[in-house]
């Protein structure tokens, strides 16, 4: 379970009850912030929390630029190919229906209305 998410805000909820009178304990860390040394503590393991994140996030972005740089392709693959989209629109340009165009080929109305309209000219 999650307290906060940022040391800052963990730091502004502990403010926040203190100035309500109330302090946090951590029973299974022995940590109490009625006193310096727990305050201490609670914020030391805070910011530890936070830089795990920071380098969790960092490794995460590092592994997707090498990914791209060997040429993965991230998002959903596209569902028609470049010569399903020329039939498309040459379907729909000859009068054919948008809902016999989304029956045949499986497609919502908005995609449909996106393969019609992109990169079109």
């Amino acid at each position: 379970m999650t307290l906060a998410r940022s040391t800052l805000h963990l730091c502004q909820i502990a403010e926040t009850l203190r100035n309500k009178g109330v302090d946090l304990v951590v029973l299974d860390q022995n940590i109490d912030t009625s006193d310096g040394t727990g305050r201490l503590l609670f914020n030391m393991l805070g910011a530890i929390g936070q830089f795990e994140t920071e380098i969790r996030a960092e490794r995460q972005m590092d592994g997707i630029k090498k990914a791209k740089d060997r040429g993965v392709q991230f998002g959903k693959r596209p569902a028609l190919t470049n010569d399903q989209i020329v039939e498309l629109r040459d379907k729909r340009a000859s009068g054919t229906l948008i809902k016999d165009l989304m029956a045949e080929y499986s497609l919502s109305k908005a995609t449909i209305y996106r393969y019609l309209t992109k990169n079109e000219g």
